[in-house]
């Protein structure tokens, strides 16, 4: 069989005006502990979404790009790392169609 264990809880006979000292500090620091997470959290959303413009903004410069370069050489199809453009093979090109 289970125990019953009971709480004993203070019985006071005046009602306080205050909390401890103690637990007014524990209290103080949970409260700053969320306002600190929460300012954090903010800040952290700014730099998301300055981020996210700035991708867009990359974004649409590389859209820029694909643009001349279909202009200038008729594909933007390109190894990034060294230039070559990829030109479809002519077997490519009939199975396109």
């Amino acid at each position: 069989m289970a125990k019953n264990k009971k709480k004993e809880v203070k019985v006071q006979t005046q009602k306080a005006e205050k909390i401890h000292e103690k637990h007014l500090k524990k209290l103080q620091d949970l409260v700053n502990a969320i306002n600190a997470i929460q300012f954090n959290i903010g800040k952290m959303e700014v730099q998301k979404q300055t981020a996210i413009d700035e991708l867009k903004r990359v974004q649409q410069g590389v859209g820029e790009m694909q643009d001349l370069l279909v202009r200038e050489y008729g594909t933007y199809d390109v190894n990034v790392h060294d230039g070559t453009i990829n030109w479809a093979k002519p077997n490519e090109e009939k199975n396109e169609g």
